[in-house]
């Protein structure tokens, strides 16, 4: 079994200090970290449930939402990172370049600039691209995409995993990080595939 230092293609390795944030100094394993991480997001997407606030599009909310997600996992989490990572901005550039993501995904929606689909799919690839936060950027931007769906276009949730496990390697995972990867190089034909989006919706 893998160590909580260890992560599958796609991820982000977490530093020393990072990990030093671990609330639970007993996880010893992947698998373990995986479990606390998952019993958090429900926790998160409890709250997030009976929420009443409908601007998802604020930097406020982004941190809020990280936070509610994993904090009782990680002392630092809802806090931007502070390290360079194998993916993401300078770490200077986060609260800049995610204002601008921000302002920009309200304009797609004020003005009809992507059908839903593709402008959520769009927001999910630059906010992985910006990486926040050390880790659970992932599964952050994927919720964030759906609150964005739900409150700015109301449109239903994109099927993300379609019955897989995003958290571990398998074929779904595999076509998920091509497509963001793909997308980093301006082609976003393979992310509108995996979010759904067809040619009526895309």
């Amino acid at each position: 079994m893998t160590g909580i230092g260890e992560e599958p293609d796609g991820a982000t390795p977490l530093d020393p200090d990072e990990l030093e944030g671990l609330k639970f100094k007993h996880v010893t394993t992947r698998g373990e970290l995986n479990a606390l991480e998952q019993a958090n997001v429900e926790s998160g997407l409890i709250w997030l449930g009976r929420r009443r606030k409908n601007d998802v599009l604020s930097e406020e909310f982004v941190r809020e939402l990280h936070r509610r997600l994993f904090g009782d996992v990680w002392n630092w989490a809802g806090t931007f990172r502070q390290t360079e990572k194998n993916i993401g901005v300078d770490p200077v550039q986060i609260g800049m370049q995610l204002r601008m993501l921000l302002d920009d995904a309200r304009y797609w929606a004020e003005h009809g600039t992507y059908p839903p689909l593709e402008a959520a799919a769009r927001f999910h690839h630059r906010l992985v691209q910006i990486h926040c936060f050390p880790n659970g950027n992932g599964r952050h931007a994927r919720i964030m995409a759906d609150e964005y769906l739900r409150h700015c276009f109301d449109h239903k949730p994109i099927d993300w995993a379609a019955g897989h496990d995003l958290m571990n390697e398998n074929k779904r995972r595999d076509e998920y990080i091509a497509a963001l990867r793909a997308a980093d190089a301006q082609n976003f034909s393979l992310i509108l595939n995996f979010v759904g989006a067809d040619s009526f919706d895309a």
